[in-house]
């Protein structure tokens, strides 16, 4: 678990209200659920067998006697929550978005850590491929306006109860002939449920999973023509992607569409999934809720902001004026017009602790702020003062009472570009 600092939160900052903005432009509302949920929840939805029930919950008994767990991801509290408050009663067609901690007890990678943050979203009572699609068109608007262009959709389809019995008997046919070969882990996978073992990272278990059959092969025709619908629509929005039959998720409640969003950047490291998602139709009802189909998504919230840092993107935002004072007789004054301009709308640095006013215009520097003003005695009976350029040029001359008009004026100008 680590701490996000000043430098950092800024680019966290930015990732926040773009989310907000772009899932808010597709209709999509907030909803916070606790960090804390009753463990059977999970137990129920993401399966008593995965790695996450198993091996990576943060599960304690509370005073009561109760089991409850840390969230370890967002879909299962959101869908609790779509029940325990009768959503389906309220709107036919919801669509939530999410962000926050997660907790996962798991080996640390880059971008991984124990309190992980996810953003995602969820959309109920569609069984539609377009809601597949309008699910994975929110991610891709949403990176291409963090400016992340290196991030490939890769997208699958795991079929449903009635073709992946079909699929689990064949591919149960072929890892069955390579048991010994297996990791520890999936030789257990093998018996409980051995589509986990086509999510194993180990060397030798990969090369045996990407001999396995394609579970595209066995889709029935349902299944069949609601991916190739799934892929016109993505076509028809002109949004690249990769059919990869190896996406499975890692979470029981998966059905039909899966998708990853995955990028090739060499500070993830093989950590290169930076969000995914697919459709769980069964979820909903087998929590014990109304039979309401349902797809969303995850992002890797820590894993963006990793790549946002390479981008060489800027995202603190400098002050706009730093306030110096020249005489302790000052000071007060000083005080007072930094309060008055911070009301007024201006990004003010002050530093109470005073001293000379060299160290205070090396702090001036050290901030980036845009413009410093230096209030001394003649400013304070004048009623007027020099607006200094730090990047350079002639001061400004500003009179006390029109400061904020006049740093705006000279910020507007800056900005806009000059004719030639």
């Amino acid at each position: 678990m680590n701490d996000i600092l000043p430098g950092d939160s800024e680019v966290w900052q930015s990732v926040e209200r773009t989310a907000r903005e772009l899932f808010g432009r597709f209709g999509y509302a907030e909803v916070r659920t606790p960090v804390v949920e009753d463990t059977g929840l999970f137990v129920r939805s993401v399966g008593e067998e995965t790695d996450i029930v198993g091996k990576e919950m943060y599960t304690f008994e509370d005073k009561g006697g109760r089991s409850l767990s840390l969230r370890p991801e967002g879909t299962a509290p959101a869908a609790r929550a779509y029940i325990e408050h009768s959503i389906s009663n309220q709107e036919p067609l919801t669509r939530w978005f999410y962000m926050g901690p997660m907790f996962r007890y798991e080996r640390m990678k880059t971008g991984r850590y124990r309190q992980f943050h996810q953003i995602g979203a969820e959309a109920y009572g569609s069984k539609e491929p377009a809601q597949d699609v309008e699910v994975m068109d929110v991610v891709v608007q949403f990176l291409r306006k963090l400016g992340l262009t290196e991030v490939s959709l890769n997208v699958n389809s795991l079929g449903d109860d009635q073709c992946r019995p079909v699929y689990q008997k064949r591919l149960v046919e072929h890892l069955s002939g390579h048991a010994s070969e297996l990791c520890a882990d999936c030789q257990k996978r093998l018996e409980r449920n051995p589509l986990r073992v086509l999510d194993c990272k180990n060397e030798r278990c990969q090369q045996i999973a990407n001999a396995a059959p394609n579970i595209l092969e066995s889709l029935c025709e349902p299944c069949r023509v609601h991916f190739d619908e799934v892929q016109r629509k993505l076509k028809a929005l002109d949004i690249a992607f990769v059919v990869n039959p190896r996406i499975m998720r890692g979470l029981d409640y998966y059905t039909r569409t899966t998708f990853e969003f995955i990028a090739s950047h060499p500070v993830l490291g093989t950590a290169s999934t930076v969000g995914g998602g697919g459709r769980y139709d069964k979820l909903v009802k087998s929590l014990g809720g109304p039979d309401v189909p349902a797809v969303g998504i995850g992002l890797g919230l820590d894993r963006l902001c990793l790549l946002l840092k390479e981008s060489g993107q800027r995202f603190s935002q400098p002050a706009d004026l730093f306030i110096a004072v020249a005489d302790e007789g000052s000071a007060d004054a000083a005080f007072v017009l930094a309060s008055k301009l911070r009301h007024e709308g201006l990004r003010v640095e002050f530093d109470t602790r005073g001293g000379s006013l060299k160290s205070q215009m090396k702090r001036a520097d050290k901030t980036g702020a845009r413009f410093s003003l230096v209030m001394g005695q003649q400013e304070r009976e004048s009623g007027q003062a020099q607006l200094k350029p730090m990047a350079g040029g002639d001061p400004l001359p500003v009179a006390l009472e029109h400061v904020a008009r006049t740093v705006r004026e000279a910020l507007s100008r800056a900005s806009t570009p000059q004719a030639s």
